[in-house]
């Protein structure tokens, strides 16, 4: 259900289990950290995308009563990514909802198509946030409008994603993939040792 097109300097990571809406069980979480922490050596950029009209509706809501909403597994994938040396890509080609939110925040951009809607219902259902989610989504869209997605748990779309800052741009879904190719063009013809030193001096 995660599949790894594996180019020579671009990895493609992909959810796929558009029948349940590229739900995430642990299995499927443990594949994806597994797959970002193998993205070594000449791996100069990852991106992550989905199957289907959704890019993840979250955890497995079954798996999720089972414990997996507060498996630790969330924090060491959003890590892998946010310590991947390259350039991590999130294309959402749809709807990204609840922990799943973790994997494109951690993203050192994200670019979605215009159908796209975000929400993290975390009050509603009673569950808090994964650790390291609240910060980065406050450094991204301050922190009153982190208090309107976690706290109002209001529904953002795509549009309004991108006047928020939580989306970088809106791309039709046809070139999404190709999009997210081509931000990864300059950083995939340096040497990883410059792309490395830019990003750390970034931050």
């Amino acid at each position: 259900m995660i599949e790894v097109s594996k180019g020579d300097a671009i990895w493609v990571i992909k959810i796929n289990r558009p029948e349940k809406a590229n739900s995430l069980t642990r299995r499927m979480l443990r594949d994806l950290a597994i797959a970002v922490e193998s993205a070594t050596g000449e791996v100069q950029a990852i991106i992550l995308t989905g199957e289907g009209k959704v890019f993840s509706a979250g955890a497995d809501l079954e798996a999720a009563k089972a414990g997996l909403a507060t498996d630790p597994i969330w924090e060491r994938l959003s890590k892998a990514i946010a310590d991947f040396p390259g350039l991590s890509i999130a294309a959402l080609n749809g709807t990204l909802a609840g922990g799943a939110t973790g994997m494109a925040l951690a993203c050192d951009m994200r670019i979605c198509v215009p159908t796209a809607k975000f929400f993290y219902p975390v009050m509603k259902l009673g569950f808090l946030p994964q650790p390291s989610d609240p910060a980065r989504l406050v450094a991204l869209v301050g922190p009153a409008r982190a208090k309107m997605i976690l706290m109002a748990g209001q529904k953002v779309e795509a549009i309004e994603a991108l006047q928020w800052g939580l989306v970088d741009r809106i791309v039709e879904s046809g070139e999404l993939l190709d999009a997210a190719k081509s931000l990864a063009e300059d950083v995939v013809e340096a040497t990883p040792e410059h792309a490395t030193a830019i990003k750390a001096m970034l931050g």
